[in-house]
């Protein structure tokens, strides 16, 4: 019995570290992507080091609409952003096209980019998020 119990704890430990290393591949991967994508849509406005452009592009520099609320920054990207918006206390007052023309593996990908650049941290997001969050707008 002792040994069935251990030979089922290395079982589940093993399935552990495969799921977390498939899962850190998934988050690699698609950072990899969203740096193309990033590149092309986001470079111009919030510049190559993320720093944005003071009082008109904000920075996605470890602030709390890169690292908080997904259903938030989803949404930016899916709808644009018109009004002023003030970020670590600076206000940044150019418009943000709507980006709902790219996929939703696309805006998961940029998203998963940006909030592990920048010397950000954050859990990836997933084309399923985003889609859930379109079929809302």
């Amino acid at each position: 019995m002792k040994k069935i119990a251990v030979f089922i704890l290395i079982l589940f430990l093993g399935v552990v570290y495969l799921v977390a290393q498939t899962g850190a591949a998934d988050v690699k991967a698609s950072v990899q992507r969203g740096k193309k994508v990033y590149t092309q849509y986001c470079l111009a406005c919030h510049q190559a080091d993320g720093g944005g452009v003071p009082r008109m592009n904000p920075p996605l520099q470890k602030t709390e609409y890169v690292l908080g609320d997904k259903k938030r920054l989803i949404t930016i990207i899916l709808k644009g952003l018109n009004d002023p918006i003030e970020i670590n206390g600076d206000e940044y007052v150019n418009p943000m096209a709507s980006h709902a023309h790219l996929s939703d593996q696309q805006i998961a990908d940029v998203l998963t980019f940006v909030r592990n650049s920048f010397g950000n941290k954050a859990s990836g997001i997933t084309p399923v998020e985003v889609k859930q969050i379109r079929a809302k707008k």
